[in-house]
């Protein structure tokens, strides 16, 4: 019986591990080629079209309040969304490995001066910060962008300081250093690569996290501006026709969680694969 449980459980596995790689390996092509994808121009306005509903007139998913056709706004809109996630994600990495290998390295004060520095910024709700930090930046693709890589930063640095830490604990890191290899190399030969495996998987729910936050933000205006396609803007467009045209809100709010879901599943099985007490 317990047999039994254990292949539904993998098949099951495995089958939304093909499903999830499969949409987001369609997600970068439609970033990379949206233009193959996408029939119409996501921002051309026809108002004799207007809230036309799925499979009219050659529109796949209908139209918007401005006769804009949706699939196509929903293609071009991972370029923003991918951009974005993989901006902010190469800088919060960035930053938390400064900080988590000076904290985690040099210890003392170093560490408790940057760890109080990274507690105070996590002890603020992450939205609220990143309305925070774009409201001093301005509104736009890259004030967003940026808010998003510094509110994860502590993040990755408290993950980066614990690894450090351990792994300088390491029999084979005493023998290095007590064979005289100079510490800067110890960091880059043996540290490092021991902890890539985690910060691959963290990267991934980060992502997951920061397209979640950056609909939101687009939702309130304050990230991708008008006319510029983007999912949470797209939700914010449908508020006034949820009843009157429904497929304005389904069919992004459906991306939207697909794609969560999606970097959401691949960061578990990362981070389970990847654990090296599995081996």
């Amino acid at each position: 019986m317990r047999i039994r449980i254990r292949r539904k459980r993998q098949k099951i596995q495995k089958f939304f591990l093909f499903t999830s790689t499969v949409y987001l390996c369609f997600l970068l092509f439609a970033a990379v080629g949206s233009s193959y994808l996408a029939p119409h121009s996501p921002t051309t306005q026809n108002l004799n079209q207007r809230l036309l509903p799925p499979f009219t007139e050659g529109k796949i998913l209908g139209t918007d309040d401005l006769g804009r056709d949706i699939w196509s706004r929903i293609v071009y809109g991972t370029r923003s969304l991918l951009l974005i996630g993989t901006v902010s994600v190469g800088i919060a990495l960035a930053g938390g490995l400064v900080m988590g290998i000076l904290a985690g390295a040099i210890g003392g004060i170093v560490d408790s001066f940057i760890m109080l520095l990274m507690d105070g910024i996590l002890s603020f709700p992450t939205v609220l910060l990143a309305i925070t930090v774009v409201s001093v930046l301005g509104y736009g693709l890259v004030q967003v962008t940026v808010a998003l890589g510094i509110v994860f930063i502590p993040v990755f640095a408290r993950l980066v300081r614990a690894e450090t830490i351990s792994r300088l604990t390491e029999g084979y890191v005493e023998s290095s250093r007590a064979l005289g290899t100079p510490f800067p190399k110890i960091l880059l030969r043996h540290v490092l690569p021991n902890m890539m495996p985690d910060l691959i998987a963290q990267s991934t729910v980060t992502f997951a996290l920061v397209v979640v936050i950056e609909a939101s933000l687009s939702f309130l205006g304050l990230g991708t501006q008008p006319p510029e396609p983007s999912w949470g803007l797209m939700l914010k467009e449908s508020r006034n026709f949820l009843y009157q045209a429904p497929w304005m809100a389904i069919f992004p709010g459906l991306a939207l969680a697909a794609t969560v879901f999606s970097f959401n599943y691949l960061g578990d099985y990362l981070s389970e694969q990847l654990n090296p007490q599995r081996w």
